[in-house]
């Protein structure tokens, strides 16, 4: 199965996306992962698209469709899209894309989670700058403090994490990523997932729906 995993910045997408590579063997093509794998080695498209990521804003659809192709090639079936299509341009141009390639998409999974949820999850996040292993300064803190409890690298706050770029970003999705809810309905793939709660109720409430 082929599914698109939308939500807010924070809502967990990542964390979910894990738990369905483990547990049913998909592959996950994140976008955000893609662009900080290229940004951290200093790829073309990596800096072109660093520059928007740093202020929050959104990547344009030439450099995302880029990686997107790119990544898709190689996974033609039990894939998840995480971090794409953000708009409906987007939308569009993934559907000439995967017809280019043959495959579709069969469901499409947004997680909801309240705004002020979202800014402390956001805000609080912290990332290991070697292996991308993810704490939180307030639920999940390193035992010692910013230093990576799998490899020892330096855990930092990504410059996307900020406060104020995090409300930009959250902007950013109400304005373009929300209205993909009618597409997605009007095509009848829209499922919705309440993700205010514990990582594991929300993935079996996934899980129901593959």
């Amino acid at each position: 199965m082929n599914i698109i995993l939308f939500g807010p910045p924070g809502s967990g997408k990542g964390t979910q996306s894990t738990l369905l590579v483990k547990t049913l063997g998909m592959r996950q093509v994140s976008t955000g992962d893609l662009f900080r794998e290229a940004i951290k080695n200093k790829t073309s498209v990596g800096l072109r698209a660093k520059q928007y990521m740093d202020l929050g804003n959104l990547v344009p659809d030439s450099i995302v469709l880029e990686m997107v192709e790119e990544n898709l090639k190689g996974a033609p079936s039990n894939f998840i899209l995480d971090g794409f299509p953000r708009n409906l341009e987007q939308a569009n141009s993934l559907d000439l894309l995967l017809k280019k390639i043959g495959i579709g998409i069969d469901k499409v999974i947004f997680l909801e989670v309240d705004k002020k949820d979202l800014i402390k999850r956001l805000v609080g996040r912290r990332v290991c700058s070697q292996c991308g292993s993810v704490y939180h300064v307030v639920t999940k803190p390193c035992s010692i403090d910013k230093v990576c409890d799998s490899c020892g690298g330096a855990v930092i706050q990504r410059a996307d994490d900020s406060e104020e770029v995090v409300l930009s970003r959250l902007d950013v999705y109400e304005q373009y990523t929300s209205p993909l809810r009618g597409y997605y309905k009007s095509l009848g793939k829209y499922n919705e997932v309440n993700g205010n709660r514990n990582p594991t109720d929300v993935f079996e409430d996934i899980k129901k729906l593959m």
